[in-house]
């Protein structure tokens, strides 16, 4: 069996108005200390946010959002956070805050594919099942469909 490696993970949310603690989920930061790994991807549904907010300033929140996958990177363009070993800047990046860029807590998984674990997160947690049609839509499709043929039939 394939080597199956240890991560810590939280979820990247955006709280339009920190009081209310509503939330969007807009990313993912993965983190494997056996394998040296951090990652994160972002991926913002700016209907989904105006819909809490529509005051809020998208381009600063692209822009606030923007860093954390450059300091994931490391390397000269991070800043000073982006020097530290890739734990601290996880640990770093995760830490409470009381801002529109908020984590969620930390957790931890198994799995053979760090970025692969990434791709199951968003699909999970961050990317809209609205985008997908439910079940409940699909049915109602389906009897649409069928009414539409009996009514053509008649």
């Amino acid at each position: 069996m394939p080597d199956r490696f240890l991560y810590d993970y939280a979820i990247i949310r955006v709280v339009p108005k920190v009081e209310r603690e509503e939330f969007i989920n807009v990313g993912a930061i993965v983190s494997c200390g056996t394998k040296k790994f951090l990652e994160a991807r972002i991926e913002i549904d700016e209907q989904r946010l105006m819909a809490i907010d529509s005051t809020l300033d998208l381009e600063m929140i692209r822009n606030h959002l923007a860093v954390i996958p450059i300091i994931c990177s490391g390397g000269s363009e991070s800043g000073a956070i982006g020097q530290l070993p890739h734990r601290e800047r996880f640990h770093w990046l995760v830490a409470p805050r009381s801002t529109i860029v908020q984590t969620s807590r930390v957790h931890t998984g198994f799995c053979q594919n760090l970025p692969g674990a990434i791709e199951h997160l968003l699909d999970t947690m961050v990317r809209s099942s609205c985008r997908k049609p439910s079940v409940k839509a699909q049915l109602l499709a389906v009897r649409n469909d069928a009414h539409e043929m009996r009514s053509h039939s008649s």
